[in-house]
């Protein structure tokens, strides 16, 4: 009969979480509906969280752990364990008394640590760190053979064998093997001897063939004194050939006069570019190419490495060469070339024909390949050891990450930061624990504007190291006045490491109740100041064009009427307009409000009771629709679509309220027991006409009032 694991639930955020609270919920995972999870996947980068953990659940490496992923992670790990609710202490240290020793994993994990431990020179030790099962250089130092198919040469049994191994690191490079060293793999190896004897087989076409190499060894130094020329001497026999052809010709040929005029105005070198331009010789009908004297000074030292390299071993000692000793020069080195271009086993060519005949001769390739073999069986063994580290982490860091995967216990217990969170911005007297970094901003914006949040992205330096990164940061408390792109701020990340923070973007959101209140307010007085910059701006525009055209009438003015007194300057008809209509409408309002008050009296001792509750409806009339607005986007604030940008799949509307919203943005408060001083020596000094008109207006109901009883 199946069981159904009874699941405990809280409520944060505006929905369920399931509460973790055993190592029977952990075992049980896979029971949770998928629907009750509060994130279904979660990226494996820019997280506070250890990332070697994440790749170690992350089976499909595709940088996404989900949730089928955990669930998986957390079966092999429960069942490794004797009791489940040692994960839930996250401890940074597994005691081998509680591995699960009868299974066969189990036993095998045990062994392996134990081999670790003494490794280390541990072998009295019953716990094992992650620092421990981690250091593959140390738990290897002393084996030459851990499962990892690369041997190095201490793991040979003879010197002929080690050289062959070095001999195959030289030619094909190494691979590093757990123990840190330096070693070969079975495809080097196989790579390496598939050159060798593709080198040999070259070499041996030349040896069956004696046409190949004519002069030996020397042939190669012949051919390439030959190649060096050949360019040079095709165009010197072709153009004594066009000279036999047409005798007119040969002036042209031999480059004209003006060419050498040219060349003493600069000063010159044997190997300049201008000279060796020219043909190697005279051309002439006919006529044979000299190589020693009579050359072109620039292919002297060529024409010499030609005769004494190729000419006088295949041709005999010649002081000139005509076009058909070239021709049958040519023949003569021709196989060599055509061996030349299918030259094979280049990678071994350093070792020598000699060195690699005596490597294929020996059994060396066998030795190698059973060393190979016999690492490669001791792969399970040493896999056992790679799942100790693998055990240690998830003993360690699971829990820590069911609860902010398959939960978000951490972020709305406000005891110990999510995964996610990646420090605290502190700018504009706030201190902001809403912060998670971002790779694009562009793209994170996108999504992230549908949270309902005011978020402002940050760019982070380091001024010590120059690194870099970027932040967004959830302003959930106070008001938006002081925030703007360019203002600096300093960002602690979860490490204490201090970074230079600067606003690169803002998206405008409510954030809180009390800046929604004072908004209307806020909007009329800038308004007024616009209007009243607006309007001194054109008035003074308007002055200065009057001074202008006084100045001008001045200066042409008739001499008559310099004595005329200035007529006087008459008020502005626009200005006159806005005064009236201002005072108009202000005077209606008020006449209307003493109408109001006035009336109230009627009502006896609850005249006064009916004038606060007039006053409080008159402020909230203006300010209640901008109140309602903002408490509407507030409570439909969601954390949802700020981690969906960064590569999350949130699977709930995870709300972040108006009270949990003061906690993750804290305002600057005064200690408690603080002693204030409210002397401002340079506080802008009070304008004395808000108490007159409050006193004004005083008076004027308390008139009404005795009017109203007489």
């Amino acid at each position: 009969m199946t069981t159904h694991h009874i699941w405990k639930f809280f409520r944060a955020g505006g929905f369920d979480q399931a509460k973790l609270e055993s190592g029977a919920d952990i075992v049980n995972l896979d029971q949770l509906d998928y629907k009750l999870w509060v994130a279904l996947a979660c990226p494996t980068q820019s997280l506070e969280f250890d990332s070697r953990t994440l790749e170690l659940i992350d089976t499909d490496h595709d940088g996404r752990i989900r949730a089928p992923e955990l669930i998986a992670a957390a079966k092999w790990a429960t069942g490794l364990l004797k009791n489940p609710n040692d994960l839930l202490w996250g401890s940074p240290a597994l005691s081998l008394g509680t591995i699960n020793d009868e299974t066969p994993e189990g036993q095998q994990i045990v062994s392996s640590a134990k081999q670790i431990l003494a490794n280390l020179g541990k072998p009295e030790a019953t716990s094992i760190t992650l620092e421990e099962a981690s250091d593959t250089v140390k738990i290897f130092a002393d084996t030459y053979f851990n499962g990892d198919g690369i041997i190095s040469r201490e793991a040979a049994a003879n010197d002929a064998t080690k050289t062959v191994i070095d001999d195959v690191a030289t030619c094909m490079g190494t691979e590093t093997d757990r123990s840190g060293k330096p070693g070969v793999d079975q495809a080097k190896v196989d790579v390496f001897f598939a050159e060798a004897s593709a080198y040999s087989d070259w070499w041996k076409k030349s040896e069956d063939d004696r046409s190949v190499l004519p002069l030996g060894e020397a042939t190669a130094d012949a051919a390439a004194a030959v190649k060096a020329v050949k360019a040079k001497v095709d165009d010197f026999f072709t153009r004594c050939r066009l000279v036999a052809f047409d005798e007119r010709a040969g002036a042209v040929m031999n480059r004209q006069e003006s060419e050498y005029i040219d060349l003493a105005t600069i000063d010159l070198t044997v190997t300049a570019p201008e000279i060796a331009g020219f043909p190697l010789a005279r051309v002439g009908a006919a006529k044979a190419l000299p190589l020693a004297d009579g050359v072109n000074p620039a292919w002297a030292q060529a024409l010499a490495t030609l005769q004494s390299a190729a000419v006088k071993p295949l041709l005999g000692d010649k002081e000139q060469l005509t076009e058909a000793d070239w021709s049958s020069l040519l023949v003569r080195l021709a196989p060599f070339e055509a061996w030349s271009a299918v030259k094979s086993g280049a990678a071994v060519e350093p070792l020598g024909l000699a060195r690699v005949r005596e490597i294929l001769a020996g059994n060396s390739k066998d030795e190698i390949t059973a060393l190979i073999a016999r690492d490669e069986a001791l792969e399970p063994e040493m896999n056992a050891i790679a799942n100790v580290e693998k055990l240690v982490r998830f003993n360690r860091d699971l829990y820590t990450l069911c609860l902010n995967f398959v939960s978000f216990k951490h972020f709305y217990s406000r005891k110990t930061p999510a995964i996610f969170q990646a420090g605290r911005l502190y700018l504009d007297q706030r201190a902001c624990d809403l912060c998670l970094m971002v790779e694009d901003v562009a793209k994170h914006s996108t999504m992230a504007a549908l949270a309902g949040s005011y978020l402002a992205y940050c760019d982070c330096v380091r001024k010590g190291d120059g690194a870099k990164m970027q932040i967004v940061a959830a302003f959930t408390d106070g008001d938006s006045d002081n925030l703007m792109v360019g203002r600096n701020g300093i960002f602690y990340d979860r490490k204490g490491r201090d970074w230079d923070a600067t606003i690169t973007k803002l998206i405008d959101n409510p954030i809180s109740i009390r800046q929604a209140f004072w908004l209307p307010y806020k909007k009329l007085v800038r308004m007024i100041e616009e209007q009243i910059a607006k309007r001194a701006a054109g008035a003074e525009a308007a002055s200065t064009a009057r001074l202008g055209g006084a100045a001008v009438a001045t200066a042409h003015a008739d001499t008559s009427k310099i004595g005329d007194p200035q007529k006087p300057q008459k008020m502005d008809l626009g200005t006159i307009a806005l005064l009236t209509t201002a005072f108009t409408a202000i005077a209606g309002i008020i006449t209307t409000i003493i109408g109001k008050i006035t009336g109230l009296f009627t009502l006896g001792f609850l005249a006064f009771p009916a004038l606060i509750g007039l006053l409080i409806g008159l402020v909230l009339l203006i300010s209640g629709p901008s109140m309602i607005l903002a408490y509407m986007k507030l409570r439909n604030r969601n954390l949802g679509p700020i981690l969906d940008a960064n590569g999350w799949a949130v699977n709930a509307k995870a709300r972040i309220s108006v009270p949990f919203g003061r906690s993750l943005t804290q305002m600057a408060t005064l200690p408690a027991g603080s002693e204030r001083d409210l002397v401002d020596p340079f506080a802008r000094k009070k304008s004395a006409w808000p108490a007159i008109i409050f006193v004004l207006a005083i008076l004027a109901i308390i008139g009404a009032y005795l009017w109203r009883s007489r």
